[in-house]
């Protein structure tokens, strides 16, 4: 006789992972987590490459939150190594701190101002836009169109596949500007990494009684012969329903990776390349997991149109497609979608946390 869960999970990153547990510890329900990739872990899965170096198979991953209740959460499952994240661009042959600051500007421009000075500069080239309608609104409404130039449009081109007026608003928004020379590249509460890696963090969170993993398993080969009461979706929204309202579009990465005879590479973890070359960034995970090491390894990433789907596009008619799905989804009362791809909707890890923590009071409270 088939096993009979509580509830079916789809997915394994945070979203998933976060109400499995919940589910499994606090209300001792019965849980069947289903991946289809070799791995638990999602987008954040970190392992050990050949030269021994613990890298993040799918770009970087820097955990930052405001919120308590997610830190105390996580706090549960890793020690957090205190790394705070810098970024830099490389712009007219200069590597400079992104989000732009006070050094930012007076490097560039070769200028001398002050905190007073830079509100002053910026005021009298920002662009009066009135309503803003998309990404390139944001930025010309802060920097101007030199900046505009020099850090955003070539980027978003090649991160998105368009240019920033066809990106809606909160693309650029979630990117701070700072008067002074803070270059941090997040400003939150609390930052870090697991000091053991995200996949220890994961194994911890789903090592319990009540929840069964199954890998390399695409739900839909095994939903007809699994017994349960209650589907928690995290995937694309689009393929839960088969397409029928049409693809919704995502971006994809390719990484591509190279291990390097000496310690680092370069001076942070990230260093964008805005203008320069076909990949976005260049990330060095070493200056991140504070990992010892006598060589290093680095990643460049390549946006794609096609590939696994990484992120949501935030584009009008993508909403429009998405809306239709919310729709179809809101008809179904024993099925709950959550996670970036499930709503598509860009989520930090965080978020991801939180949405999860939120679901599972709803979820506890019905009960």
């Amino acid at each position: 006789m088939a096993a009979q869960y509580d509830y079916l999970v789809v997915g394994a990153g945070f979203a998933g992972s976060v109400i499995s547990e919940r589910l499994a510890s606090e209300l001792n329900k019965k849980v069947m987590l289903v991946e289809r990739r070799p791995h638990v872990g999602g987008n954040s899965y970190d392992c050990y490459d050949d030269a021994g170096i613990l890298v993040h198979k799918y770009g970087a991953h820097i955990f930052h939150t405001n919120h308590d209740d997610v830190w105390q959460y996580v706090n549960r499952f890793a020690q957090w190594n205190g790394y705070v994240h810098r970024v830099l661009a490389y712009v007219d042959g200069l590597k400079l701190p992104i989000p732009i600051n006070l050094t930012t500007v007076n490097t560039l421009l070769r200028k001398n101002f002050d905190e007073q000075g830079i509100r002053d500069y910026l005021a009298s080239v920002r662009v009066n836009i009135g309503e803003i309608k998309n990404s390139r609104d944001v930025v010309l409404s802060q920097v101007g169109e030199f900046f505009y130039e020099k850090f955003f449009k070539n980027y978003t081109y090649k991160q998105w596949g368009v240019y920033p007026e066809a990106l809606s608003p909160e693309v650029t928004k979630r990117i701070p500007l700072r008067f002074n020379t803070d270059d941090r590249y997040f400003g939150d509460k609390y930052e870090g990494l697991p000091v053991d890696g995200f996949f220890k963090l994961f194994d911890r969170m789903l090592d319990h009684k009540n929840i069964t993993i199954a890998l390399n398993t695409d739900y839909k080969k095994i939903i007809n012969d699994v017994k349960f009461d209650y589907l928690i979706y995290t995937g694309p929204i689009d393929y839960f329903f088969d397409n029928m309202h049409g693809e919704l579009p995502y971006r994809s990465q390719r990484f591509e990776f190279e291990t390097l005879d000496v310690e680092y590479y370069q001076e942070v973890a990230v260093v964008n390349y805005p203008n320069d070359h076909l990949f976005t960034k260049i990330t060095e995970s070493k200056h991140f997991t504070k990992q010892r090491h006598p060589r290093t390894t680095i990643v460049r990433e390549f946006p794609e149109a096609t590939g696994e789907p990484y992120y949501p596009v935030p584009m009008e008619s993508a909403a429009a497609i998405y809306a239709k799905y919310k729709g179809e989804a809101d008809k179904l009362k024993t099925v709950y979608f959550a996670g970036r791809l499930a709503e598509y909707k860009y989520y930090n890890m965080d978020q991801a946390v939180k949405r999860s923590l939120e679901l599972f009071q709803t979820i506890a409270a019905s009960k």
